[in-house]
Formats: C-alpha cells, sequence, structure tokens
C-alpha cells in the first residue's frame, strides 16, 4: 500500500508540475502525447475507484502478477479503445482542465485505497483478486506511466526508486529469470516492456534472454 501511495503521488505530481506546451508533446505510448497519456490515467482512477467498491465472494483467479494479460505484440496505437483516449483528451482543450481532473479523480483514488482492507476480494476485468495484489499491480502500472511521462521531458522527476525496483522485481517474475545486474531498474522496464529497443551491447548482455522480450503487458 506504502509503494502504492508513494509511485502514485509521486506521479500525480509531476503532471500538475507540467508546464502547459509540455502536454502536446509525445509521451512513451506509441500514439499518445502527454495529454492522451494524462486522460488515459484519469480513466485508470476511475477504474481504482470502481473495482474498490466492487466487491466479490469467489475465490481469487489472479494475483499481482497473473492479473497481466502478457504479448510478445507492441502496441501500434490503433486500437479503438486508444483512439478514444485521444479523442477524449482533445476535448479537455486546456492542460489546466486535465490537471484539475486527474487531481480531483486521482486523490480520491488514493484515500479510497488508503482505506481499502487489502485482504478483501474485488472484481475486475471478470477477475478476481485481493485488493492488496489489485493495487501492487498499480505500483508497475503508474511506474511505466511515469517512465512514458517523461519520456520526452529529461527535466522532470522520475519515478520513486522503490516503485522501480519493484516494478523491476515484478517484471523479472514475468519473465522467469533476473535481468542483467548491468541494467539500471529504469533501463530493464524500457527494454523488458519494449518501451525501447535493446542496444547492441545490451542485446549480446542479455544472450537468449533477448528472445524472450519485450513483455507486452495488457
Amino acid at each position: 500500500m506504502d509503494l502504492f501511495s508513494r509511485s502514485w503521488t509521486a506521479l500525480r505530481t509531476a503532471v500538475a508540475e507540467l508546464p502547459d506546451d509540455a502536454f502536446a508533446q509525445p509521451s512513451g505510448c506509441t500514439g499518445w502525447l502527454v495529454r492522451d497519456l494524462v486522460c488515459h490515467l484519469i480513466v485508470d482512477a476511475q477504474d481504482v475507484l470502481i473495482t474498490l467498491v466492487t466487491p466479490a465472494e469467489a475465490e481469487p483467479t489472479r494475483d499481482a502478477l497473473t492479473y497481466w494479460d502478457v504479448s510478445a505484440t507492441p502496441p501500434t496505437g490503433e486500437d479503438p479503445l486508444d483512439a478514444l483516449t485521444v479523442r477524449l483528451a482533445a476535448a479537455y482543450q486546456e492542460p489546466r482542465l486535465l490537471k484539475f481532473h486527474l487531481d480531483d479523480v486521482g486523490s480520491a483514488a488514493g484515500r479510497a485505497a488508503g482505506l481499502a482492507d487489502l485482504d478483501a476480494r474485488v472484481s475486475t476485468r471478470d477477475e478476481v483478486l485481493t485488493t492488496g495484489d489489485y493495487l501492487t499491480t498499480y505500483v508497475m502500472e503508474w511506474t511505466l506511466h511515469h517512465l512514458d511521462l517523461i519520456a520526452h521531458l529529461p527535466d522532470v522527476a522520475g519515478p520513486p526508486a522503490e516503485g522501480l525496483a519493484r516494478s523491476r522485481e515484478m517484471l523479472e517474475q514475468l519473465v522467469g529469470t533476473a535481468l542483467p545486474p548491468s541494467f539500471s531498474d529504469t533501463d530493464a522496464l524500457l527494454v523488458g516492456t519494449g518501451r525501447r529497443a535493446a542496444s547492441e551491447a545490451e542485446k549480446s548482455e542479455l544472450g537468449d534472454l533477448a528472445k524472450k522480450l519485450p513483455l507486452v503487458l495488457g
């Protein structure tokens, strides 16, 4: 819960401090500008609120790792939901409105998470998880999207080190082995999830592991 809170607070703070012209810059998500990514974060926050008030009685069907649908195909930006996000973001017209909505809904999601019973079960995407596992998935979600936010904004603060380390740990568990220790946590996440291509030197260090990457998480 502490990592969820720190990761989410850091991401919302980074968005709140962005200058208006940053919203028209590309993000690390294929086909999305920063404004589109911020709109997606608003939807994410709404999903957190909805899920936390959707209790389930059944046994968990997924946990913090198996929650993810793993693919080897990177997104193209042409998915209908991705395109809808772009239209929704454009409707805000002004960056301050995106900032306001993210702060409003995002703060509520953070408070709701802090009040949640981590052992309770919740339902989302037709699956059942404990609340603790569900919130743990968002440590990776917030961390990866924080990296997406700053992909072309080098002066903006990045995600907390603890969130990067935990996200790398989860990625390595999904891969089934550790990434080379010479990779920083940031590079491990960017290369491991296909947010950037591995350099020739990195491919050499990865060896046969390069064939398993990237893991595209959905």
